[in-house]
């Protein structure tokens, strides 16, 4: 295996250079793939969570006609007349694989050099790379990622993050003519990359920006690189449009950056699996959720001081069907900071009693934690007993127990046994690399 790791006393160390996105190729479908051979170049999809929409597919479902983000019930004869499989999000399961993709490329070009993106996308830093070497080393780890994760992977490589990313949209659009690898390294493939891309399929560009620029007679995104950096700021956004002309010129503007390790904010939010009208479902939901939301509170090593709670209600229109209300939400700031489950799950369910209203019909809730703060910070309380000084050796123990046996084992009383409101996962697959008795079986 060649070694895409930049040597410590190489001249380009840290200066500027090409960029490029690791995109997984249909990820949810390639993750359900992985252990269904049998699937392999055939039509499949993921549905969204309590199998609403449609979040992911495979090439030849695209092909056969099944929409984006289309509701599952709309698609489903479609789905029935093509024999296309259908999936529930299996999210213990993406979230394992996403990982070993993620630490892949650190393996192989550097934790410094790996910006994750999202769940199945990655920037790479590559100032390390010869220029003529970038097409073989793109390909060699696209070649590596699937061979060690079994995921399939796009990558465009170009002097900017938003050429990358065109780069790359390119490379999956003519998969048999790129090899899902797309490297822009001259000023004529760049152009050429530009003028067969659209304004709306621009990294960064909304669909009202996208129908602005088209009134203006900007269809490419060729086009808007004619633009100066003036007009972008009064046309584009400000600063932010200024940065997409100059990324659109080659002009680094938007930097790589690192990984966010504790977050500023925790939220848990689901959708209910079927519609909720009691209170006590509710406040069994939001109990679930904050305990979920401490668990990475305290995984960060960090408390809250602040606790929100949101509700969404299903509202009525002028026909017979419904569509989801505007969420209403309140938030409490506690006396100190905590980590401590049952310290936070007493205030959030108060929170229901002040959003809750009888008759309504409820299909959302969820839960944030925000002013969090390092849990080395707090003290400990001179006139309480040591024991409740020492609660979180006790959520700690918690915390392993549930991860070692999983599927919240050990659970306050407040979150329920039953959970008929949990979300609704039909045709979920196993959870082959995260649970002991669902590994996959080799015959």
């Amino acid at each position: 295996m060649k070694n895409f790791l930049p040597k410590q006393n190489s001249p380009f160390r840290g200066l500027g250079g090409m960029k490029a996105i690791v995109d997984c190729n249909s990820f949810y479908c390639s993750c359900e793939r992985l252990f269904r051979p049998d699937l392999a170049n055939k039509p499949v999809v993921v549905l969204s969570n309590n199998d609403g929409c449609i979040i992911s597919r495979s090439d030849e479902a695209k092909k056969l006609g099944v929409q984006m983000a289309g509701p599952y019930f709309k698609a489903k004869p479609l789905i029935e007349k093509y024999g296309v499989t259908t999936f529930s999000s299996n999210y213990h399961l993406y979230g394992d694989l996403s990982w070993r993709v993620m630490e892949t490329l650190r393996t192989l070009v550097g934790k410094e050099n790996v910006e994750v993106y999202s769940v199945d996308e990655s920037f790479l830093d590559l100032h390390h790379i010869p220029s003529n070497e970038l097409i073989t080393a793109s390909k060699e780890m696209k070649n590596i990622v699937e061979q060690w994760t079994g995921i399939k992977v796009s990558i465009g490589v170009a002097p900017t993050k938003v050429l990358s990313k065109v780069a790359n949209r390119l490379s999956k659009k003519n998969k048999i003519e790129t090899d899902c690898v797309m490297v822009l390294d001259d000023k004529e493939k760049i152009n050429d990359a530009l003028r067969r891309t659209s304004v709306e399929d621009i990294w960064g560009v909304g669909f009202q920006y996208a129908t602005k620029l088209r009134q203006l007679r900007i269809n490419t995104a060729f086009d808007l690189k004619q633009m100066s950096t003036a007009w972008a700021h009064r046309h584009l956004g400000g600063v932010v449009g200024v940065r997409l002309i100059k990324e659109l010129n080659g002009e680094p503007a938007i930097e790589m950056e690192d990984e966010l390790i504790n977050k500023k904010m925790i939220a848990t939010t689901r959708m209910f699996g079927q519609p909720v009208t009691k209170i006590k479902d509710i406040k069994e939901a939001i109990a679930t959720y904050t305990s979920r939301a401490a668990e990475k509170l305290r995984r960060q090593n960090s408390a809250a001081k602040t606790i929100g709670v949101f509700i969404v209600p299903k509202q009525e229109s002028h026909t017979t069907h419904f569509r989801h209300g505007p969420s209403v939400g309140t938030y409490i700031h506690l006396p100190v900071a905590t980590s401590i489950t049952n310290e936070l799950i007493k205030p959030a369910v108060q929170l229901v009693d002040r959003l809750f209203e009888e008759g309504n019909i409820y299909k959302k809730a969820g839960v944030m934690l925000s002013n969090i703060v390092p849990d080395t910070s707090i003290q400990g309380n001179l006139f309480l007993p040591e024991i409740k000084n020492n609660q979180r050796l006790l959520m700690n123990m918690i915390d392993n127990v549930n991860f070692s046996m999983r599927d919240d084992v050990l659970k306050f009383a407040a979150s329920g046994t039953t959970r008929d409101w949990k979300m609704r996962q039909e045709l979920r697959s196993k959870r082959y690399t995260t649970r002991w008795n669902e590994l996959f079986e080799i015959k």
